[in-house]
């Protein structure tokens, strides 16, 4: 799995950024149902050049669909929207609807792995209990849990619990809409000469998550991936 991958949530004709997240060295795009742009995904990737086998392509099924057959016929929609044979990474999107119903979708998506629809399978906005479900009803652990994450919504205890169980935590929302005028993010970001995005962004690496910082502006997706090669100080990250 990439490190970091481009979210294309409100981002209805994505294709377009897609296309340059992938020719500017990104190589994961998360999408879902609910983004109702699978199909524009596929678009995108397909106009970048690179291999679909070189892309990590992820999507979720939304609550509504919670059943074993509504998650089944879901995947295989998600599947024909995005024009490939599978998806890297596929998501139950949250933990609505109920115990019987997340276990009834997180079946069928673990079927769809056994299927060759999906490579691996993982949660998102799911607590710890919800998680223990899982290894309760005797089911594969999910390889991932995908949560809000950024300074202001640090969410330690589903973190801690998540590295304690090796699960992957992706990021989404790092970039704190509306919080970038923050003195201590301004602060930083005149101190590494960086935008206050990345300066984000680079606090989401270096604590061990999978950021998916989403734009529709080339100019931001490209300098939103321009957070190698420079660290924040422990000093530093520590006022994050």
């Amino acid at each position: 799995m990439p490190v970091i991958g481009l979210g294309v949530y409100l981002n209805d004709e994505c294709a377009e950024a897609c296309e340059v997240a992938l020719q500017n060295g990104y190589r994961m795009i998360d999408g879902a149902r609910y983004y109702e742009n699978e199909i524009q995904v596929g678009v995108g990737v397909r106009k970048s050049g690179v291999k679909r086998e070189d892309v990590f392509i992820t999507s979720k099924v939304y609550h509504p669909d919670f059943t074993y057959d509504g998650t089944t016929a879901a995947l295989k929609e998600s599947i024909a929207n995005l024009g490939s044979s599978y998806y890297d990474l596929y998501l139950t999107h949250s933990a609505l609807g109920g115990k019987d119903a997340r276990l009834a979708a997180y079946r069928a998506l673990l079927d769809g792995k056994a299927s060759g629809m999906i490579k691996s399978v993982g949660v998102s906005n799911y607590s710890a209990k919800h998680i223990e479900e899982i290894r309760e009803a005797g089911l594969e652990i999910p390889v991932v849990n995908q949560i809000e994450l950024h300074p202001f919504c640090q969410q330690k205890p589903i973190v801690d619990y998540c590295r304690k169980n090796n699960i992957v935590v992706q990021a989404y929302s790092p970039l704190v809409c509306g919080a970038l005028d923050n003195p201590v993010i301004q602060e930083l970001s005149t101190k590494y000469s960086k935008d206050p995005a990345q300066i984000l962004v680079r606090w989401s690496l270096q604590r061990g998550f999978v950021p998916l910082p989403k734009s529709s502006q080339p100019e931001r997706i490209i300098s939103n991936g321009q957070v190698f090669g420079w660290e924040i100080e422990p000093t530093d990250m520590a006022k994050l």
